[in-house]
């Protein structure tokens, strides 16, 4: 697919991905593995750096459209990746980028801004749940988004 077309194609691949991956952060959650699924906690940190001071309300709402906002770009950005390394197992590759996007995020950008603390210092569970969850994002991305010419 070319275009926009494709664009929005791809993000609506992430954004099916990020379905996927939070199922798994809602079962991480709920076995106690985590004080609080990380997209509620950066979205309730940008929230407040955005002058709300009283986020609950909005965050129930913000953080699971923010998170499919964040998988529906990955989507974009695995599709650029798939068009340069077409010969690369399509679920093989997803993970490599999905488990690329949890090194940016969780050991770089997130901790930098001080909204969680990188994986080494987390609490044992959330880096083994987000880990998890990458993976199946990224196997439901590499399914989903298929190198230039393959067959469909």
């Amino acid at each position: 697919m070319n275009g926009l077309r494709g664009v929005l194609a791809d993000a609506g691949a992430g954004a099916v991905a990020t379905g996927a991956m939070s199922g798994i952060i809602i079962a991480g959650d709920r076995a106690g593995l985590m004080s609080e699924p990380p997209p509620t906690t950066i979205t309730r940190t940008a929230l407040r750096g955005a002058g709300i001071e009283r986020p609950a309300e909005a965050v129930s709402v913000a953080a699971p459209l923010a998170h499919l906002g964040f998988g529906a770009l990955g989507g974009v950005v695995y599709s650029l990746v798939r068009r340069l390394t077409p010969g690369v197992p399509g679920p093989l590759l997803g993970i490599l980028v999905a488990l690329g996007i949890y090194a940016v995020s969780y050991k770089g950008w997130v901790p930098a801004l001080g909204i969680l603390p990188p994986p080494e210092e987390d609490r044992p569970g959330r880096p083994a749940v987000m880990i998890a969850a990458h993976v199946v994002y990224g196997l439901v991305l590499g399914r989903l988004i298929r190198a230039p010419g393959a067959a469909r």
